[in-house]
């Protein structure tokens, strides 16, 4: 079925508002701001990009700090005192843990 011509001036009246209305705003804001101030496209394309570099810029930053401590590290960490102290802790939990009977071992395995 076709649309009517009053149903297409429907509409088209909400656009034409929206136009005027958009019209309107744009040429106040040059009157407030100066139209040498007004933000483009390509002023926002701009900023996105300066913006994106500087993220680029302190991953890599904090990649090569990280990088740098890592480098840095004298001491593995299974041959650190405290790693050691808690390996030996829990070895010595372990060897100390009273012994299920087997029925609850394979109970325990099973569930």
């Amino acid at each position: 079925m076709a649309a009517s011509r009053t149903d297409a001036g429907l509409a088209d009246t909400p656009r034409a508002l929206v136009s005027a209305a958009a019209d309107l705003f744009a040429g106040l804001q040059r009157v407030v701001i100066g139209p040498d101030r007004v933000r483009t496209a390509r002023d926002n394309a701009w900023a996105a990009t300066l913006e994106d570099r500087a993220r680029h810029e302190a991953r890599a930053e904090l990649s090569r700090e990280v990088a740098a401590l890592v480098a840095r590290r004298s001491v593995p960490v299974a041959k650190h005192p405290v790693a050691k102290q808690t390996v030996a802790k829990q070895t010595a939990a372990k060897q100390t843990a009273p012994k299920r009977p087997a029925a609850a071992r394979s109970l325990a395995t099973t569930a």
